[in-house]
């Protein structure tokens, strides 16, 4: 039974989305203006190179972000059940808290949580 309901619910997602995109073509307002293709829709001419390179820091600030955010949902439900799992639970929730806490050290040792 579980193998036909797996395909019943691919086969509706699947028609699902192709009508939505259908239908969207369809009742669409079609507009073909030359102004449309070009990079911004403002209308205004770009000033000097439209290419800017952003300092890697950036990036890294954001990346250490989804890093420490995806670590918060693993505590997540490791606090809710935290009276059912036991001391052998609590020293592996330690050690990972720790190794988390030596990559924020690190991150902030190497200048990567610095905003500038």
């Amino acid at each position: 039974m579980g193998s036909e309901a797996i395909i019943v619910f691919l086969i509706a997602g699947i028609v699902l989305v192709a009508g939505a995109n259908f239908l969207s073509n369809l009742i669409s307002h079609k507009s073909d203006n030359p102004q449309k293709r070009e990079p911004y829709e403002s209308g205004m001419t770009t000033i000097g190179p439209t290419w800017v390179q952003f300092k890697v820091g950036y990036y890294l600030f954001a990346i250490l972000f989804l890093i420490f955010d995806v670590e918060v949902a693993f505590l997540i439900p490791w606090a809710v059940v935290f009276k059912d799992v036991g001391a052998v639970a609590f020293i592996e929730i330690t050690i990972f808290l720790v190794i988390l806490g030596l990559g924020l050290l690190y991150a902030w040792k190497k200048g990567a949580l610095k905003w500038e």
